[in-house]
């Protein structure tokens, strides 16, 4: 086998370069990451507006303006109330709250007093939320369904909706508690190679970390209206929608209505949106659902996507029918994007785009060693561990922490090739974790679920693509009895029962084996070219 050439030293987000390393400016020792984003500063004006929250595009106003003043003090008195409480400083918060904007109130206001919020979605299953409450040995859970903290063990404090509007209305506010860089800032938990979820502990810093982006992705101004199209308490809205418009003093805009792909572009327009950001599924239903042309959207100087492969037409059509720029970015929970284009760095076709200013990105080898590859060598994509936007590391898994450490690089799995001009090609991912509609779904957790079924002797998921760029996550099930296989409604309510929404598979096979190696791993690569049911298999 012809051996990979190596290169002496990895390209960079413009050339090749001797310094291995993050080469931009490091975060200062003492940083809270709330303070970063919220704390008086010339770019934030007082008076200026924060969040605007829109819940229909029809009203004459907003739901919700607040202005960084507003903004600054309410998380603050959240902070205090918290405080009250008498957590000692590190304690783990579970927020499991719908898309409200009392969400990024009580995370920032937990950082603030420096505790360790933990964002999760409202969609989980009690049992669900039960997991992550219990591993990350969390002392309170705030939670606007008491029915979804039915599971919950009794030594847990649970806040409601009147304590957690108690919470905002806090009748003091406090300081910005002094916390270190390095110190933990929140826990978010991400599907993993394992059949549960897995915490990914973010630092302080990790706002600092953020910085590449400012131009590398966004090519933000204070002076820019961001519109994400996701709900409050996705992390991806947290970061880019929330985070990064606060520290550079810029709006941001969170759409809480019923969101259909036409209502982007009135929206877009009635809040004269400059920077929209979403997922590229919605970028194509907007497309073919919304009324778009270059005259609509008339202050919108770009759009933004992330979180799964485009399809290759995706940017071509987007600037034919709008006439504006799609910007794509490559990221992880682990450090969030870290590779794109944007208005500094063109775009170039069947590439993600440059490693963002300042990171050290490099093309490992598959096997193992920790030298850089040579452009044309495809390999997995390295980030450098002393970027500050990188995890801490991974809550009580050790294991998993050092599978991902190759010296001085970190390496999550996605595997890429970097030309000579410093772009790079995404070429998937090395390990198992399924991207479908969005979302990273680890497929040993929903097997898990799915083989509780009397009726299921063995079960497999893959991703499927059913129309370009639009991927499913499909169930493959070997029935315990082939002549008589249970009702996919049924499989699917059963799943419905334990999983998140968006961890249900959209689509149940029944095959009469699954593909293995030689060592019994399942072949999903097999399941997932499968573009029509596989020989012995019925689709129900």
């Amino acid at each position: 086998m012809r051996r990979p050439r190596r290169l002496k030293h990895p390209i960079t987000n413009k050339t090749q370069s001797s310094h291995l390393g993050f080469s931009g400016q490091p975060p200062p020792k003492a940083l809270n990451l709330a303070a970063y984003c919220l704390a008086p500063a010339s770019q934030r004006p007082p008076d200026k507006p924060a969040l605007i929250v829109i819940e229909d595009v029809s009203a004459k106003t907003p739901a919700e303006v607040w202005t960084y003043g507003e903004l600054d003090e309410a998380v603050r008195r959240v902070a205090a109330g918290l405080s009250a409480r008498g957590l000692p400083r590190g304690s783990r918060i579970v927020l499991s709250l719908g898309n409200t904007s009392a969400f990024p109130l009580a995370f920032f206001g937990a950082i603030a007093a420096g505790f360790v919020p933990i964002p999760t979605s409202a969609a989980l299953t009690p049992s669900e939320l039960a997991f992550i409450v219990a591993d990350s040995e969390a002392e309170l859970v705030i939670c606007d369904d008491e029915q979804a903290a039915s599971a919950l063990p009794s030594n847990v404090a649970l806040y409601g909706r009147s304590e957690l509007h108690h919470l905002i209305d806090f009748p003091e506010s406090s300081d910005y508690v002094a916390t270190h860089s390095d110190d933990p800032a929140y826990l978010i938990y991400t599907s993993g190679t394992t059949a549960s979820p897995k915490g990914v502990i973010h630092a302080h810093r990790a706002a600092w970390g953020r910085r590449p982006m400012y131009q590398g992705w966004y090519g933000i101004t204070p002076e820019d209206r961001v519109l994400h199209a996701g709900a409050f308490n996705w992390t991806f809205t947290l970061g880019t929608g929330l985070t990064d418009p606060w520290a550079n003093g810029a709006t941001a805009i969170i759409f809480t209505g019923e969101k259909n792909p036409a209502v982007w572009p009135n929206l877009i327009e009635k809040t004269e949106a400059s920077i929209f950001a979403a997922v590229p599924g919605l970028i194509r239903q907007i497309l073919k659902y919304a009324d778009v042309d270059p005259t609509r959207m008339p202050t919108l100087r770009h759009a933004l996507i992330a979180g799964e492969a485009p399809p290759p037409d995706l940017f071509e059509e987007w600037t034919e029918r709008t006439g504006r720029q799609l910007y794509e970015a490559l990221g992880m929970s682990e450090i969030s994007t870290y590779i794109s284009s944007s208005p500094t760095v063109p775009r170039k076709s069947g590439t993600v785009g440059r490693a963002q200013p300042g990171r050290s990105i490099a093309i490992l080898s598959e096997e193992a060693g920790n030298e850089p590859l040579a452009p044309g060598e495809p390999g997995l994509i390295a980030i450098h561990r002393t970027d500050p936007g990188l995890m801490l590391g991974y809550w009580k898994r050790p294991d998993e922490e050092a599978a991902v450490i190759r010296g001085d690089w970190f390496v999550g799995g996605d595997l890429g090739v970097m030309d000579s001009e410093g772009y790079i090609s995404h070429l998937g991912r090395a390990d198992d974790v399924i991207k479908a509609l969005g979302y990273r779904i680890a497929p040993q957790e929903v097997e898990a679920v799915l083989v509780q079924h009397p009726h299921v002797a063995e079960c497999a998921c893959a991703a499927l693509e059913v129309s370009s760029g639009v991927t499913i996550l499909c169930a493959f099930i070997v029935a315990q009895n082939s002549g008589s296989p249970p009702r996919q409604d049924d499989l699917l309510a059963f799943a419905a029962s334990r999983l998140a929404a968006y961890k249900c598979p959209r689509e149940i096979r029944f095959i009469d084996k699954l593909p293995r190696t030689a060592n019994g791993k399942i072949k999903r690569s097999i399941l997932s070219k499968e573009e029509e049911p596989m020989e012995n298999s019925e689709t129900r």
